[in-house]
Formats: C-alpha cells, structure tokens, sequence
C-alpha cells in the first residue's frame, strides 16, 4: 500500500505539471505576437470555465494539486480568452 500511494502521489504531482504547463506555449505566443486570428473565442472560454469549476472543487474538497493545476490552467485559458476577445471586438470596429 506505501508503494502504490507513492505512485500515485507521483503520477498526480506530474498529472497537475503537465495540466499547468499546457497551455503555456499558446499563452507565451499570443502574449509575444497578440495574434488570435486561428483561436477560437468560444474553445477558450469553455476551457476557462471548465478549469474554474475544477479549481473550485478542488479548493473546496482540499485537493490543492487539482485547484493548482486548474488555477494555472484558468489564468492562462483566460488570458487568450481576453486577447482574442479584444481582437475581435477591434476588428468588428473597423469592420473587417
């Protein structure tokens, strides 16, 4: 049973690792080129709502892998969401 709860502990810690560091080269790119064109608005708005709610619950139950891994998740998912949102709008002004 020690040995199992290692693994999982192991498998979990790199689970959240990599559910932080997914969106990290999409954010990292829309930061340096505020280009947003092929995003799409509502594929990042639902990611953003869906780690939200993970992150809540994770949070709540006193999963701080969970809430951790979804708060990075959340912040960057909201972050595109917010640059392509003002993109968009930009462009609808000018009308193009």
């Amino acid at each position: 049973r020690g040995q199992f709860a290692k693994i999982r502990g192991f498998t979990v810690g790199l689970a959240s690792l990599a559910q932080c560091l997914r969106h990290l080269p999409q954010t990292v790119q829309t930061l340096r080129t505020r280009s947003t064109d092929d995003i799409s608005l509502g594929s990042f708005l639902l990611m953003a709502l869906g780690a939200s709610m993970f992150m809540v619950q994770g949070f709540l139950t006193g999963n701080l892998p969970l809430a951790i891994a979804n708060l990075c998740t959340t912040t960057m998912s909201s972050i595109i969401f917010g640059i392509k949102l003002h993109n968009d709008l930009r462009k609808r002004r000018e009308g193009r």
